[in-house]
């Protein structure tokens, strides 16, 4: 395929700058008869069905958070082949994130470290986006807070953007695992988790009957638990039925990468690094969650043999985000023809 020759321009680029120029190309690809093209060109096979969450996925696999903040390109990804693509992290107010340079790869481990800090246009741009979307398959919206909310007020912020969200999502994903945002983890833990958990089941059963539709509300936790905190955090999801739970996101660890170029570079760490540090927490959590609570995996899926491991320990549905950038659309297709 022509994506080593692509790739290579690719990573002549800024990371970010490289970024934002596939989206734009995305975006553009989401012209109909551009999509068409794009889809006859990729000629990535429909896939396997799954239900998960209540829900009929076409296939199992997903792009992760991240990769389309603001819904731009719903449709240029979905002629990849995917069969779920989750927009954000989306917050209530647009915000510029964190000063650049914020992205930068360790090619060497197909890694990348990231601190944008939430850089979105907003929940109404997105919503917006997703309303116009003609993507086939299932459209999940990840919800963040602002960086000016106090952590003591975050739940608001989630609140704030449920609302927005509930009644144009597949389904929707509460972020409180990104380490650039500050304080934003620590909603992960002890009374601050059952209390934010709390107040959105609490929303989500209003809105259902609002809507007279039931969106199912998962998860996102960091790989950076230690064996009590992961084993709390468990607990909580269970107590309060969430409906999913995604392990995992970015990690703050460098054990997989020192000494490389830009492993001190402060932020998330994905790619190829996170691969089995994100398989070991799926394991854990599925250990706790028995099945209670299904597991959408995440984290450094870069070819079909680790993506069936993370089947193995016990997700039942995937994404992929920066395997996508190191290996390019190719890599979807590999994971719809082989994982059911």
């Amino acid at each position: 395929m022509l994506y080593p020759l692509i790739r290579k321009g690719i990573f002549a680029l800024e990371p970010e700058n490289a970024h934002d120029l596939a989206i734009k190309m995305l975006h553009l690809a989401g012209n109909p008869i551009l999509n068409k093209l794009l889809k006859a060109l990729l000629a990535c096979p429909s896939g396997n069905e799954k239900t998960v969450m209540g829900i009929k996925f076409k296939n199992p696999i997903g792009l992760a958070a991240g990769a389309d903040k603001n819904g731009d390109a719903i449709d240029g990804f979905g002629a990849m082949g995917f069969g779920f693509i989750e927009v954000g992290t989306v917050t209530p107010l647009a915000q510029d994130g964190n000063a650049k340079p914020r992205q930068f790869r360790i090619v060497e481990a197909e890694g990348i470290v990231n601190r944008n800090g939430f850089n979105n246009y907003g929940v109404d741009h997105l919503v917006e986006n997703v309303k116009k979307a003609k993507f086939d398959g299932v459209i999940g919206i990840n919800i963040g807070k602002n960086k000016v909310t106090p952590v003591e007020r975050g739940k608001d912020d989630y609140i704030f953007c449920l609302n927005k969200a509930y009644n144009y999502a597949g389904y929707i994903t509460v972020n409180i695992s990104s380490p650039n945002t500050p304080g934003l983890r620590q909603l992960q833990y002890g009374d601050a988790l059952d209390d934010l958990l709390k107040s959105i089941k609490e929303r989500q059963a209003y809105l259902a009957q609002v809507y007279n539709k039931y969106v199912p509300i998962a998860v996102k936790i960091a790989p950076d638990q230690t064996e009590e905190e992961l084993v709390q955090i468990a607990d909580t999801l269970r107590r309060h039925k969430m409906d999913g739970v995604i392990a995992t996101n970015t990690t703050i660890s460098r054990d997989t990468v020192a000494g490389m170029k830009n492993a001190d570079q402060t932020g998330g760490l994905s790619g190829k690094p996170l691969q089995h540090k994100s398989t070991e927490i799926i394991r854990r959590l599925q250990q706790e969650l028995k099945g209670e609570i299904p597991i959408i995996g995440s984290g450094g899926i870069d070819g079909v043999q680790n993506a069936q491991e993370k089947i193995v320990a016990g997700a039942e549905l995937l994404q992929v985000y920066s395997g996508l950038i190191y290996h390019g659309p190719g890599l979807v297709k590999a994971l719809v023809e082989a994982i059911r």
